[in-house]
């Protein structure tokens, strides 16, 4: 039987007041994108499977606004990444327990 147990967390749009209820790894990404602020949030920072996918689902499903620069970095596997940054207004409202965040 999967695990149904997803983790969901409600978000609220400040400049509209709007709820969102946010599943698993896109609650994840959102909340590390609002703790990031300006300085945004990027894999290197926060490795995580498919952040980019997350980042998509929260523009896509919810029309939050999220912009992308590319980013050179160094090391054992010098290569470019992608830093988010989150333009929307956004708070946490409670976790999928109901308790308040």
């Amino acid at each position: 039987m999967a695990n149904s147990k997803i983790i969901r967390k409600t978000f609220r749009i400040k400049e509209t007041g709007r709820e969102i209820i946010v599943p698993g790894r896109q609650a994840w990404t959102l909340e590390r994108l609002i703790d990031a602020g300006s300085r945004g949030l990027t894999t290197i920072d926060h490795p995580a499977p498919r952040t980019s996918a997350y980042v998509h689902f929260l523009k896509k499903d919810f029309g939050i606004n999220i912009d992308m620069v590319r980013e050179a970095h160094k090391g054992a596997f010098p290569g470019i990444h992608g830093r988010y940054f989150l333009k929307t207004d956004i708070e946490v409202v409670q976790d999928n327990h109901g308790d308040p965040a």
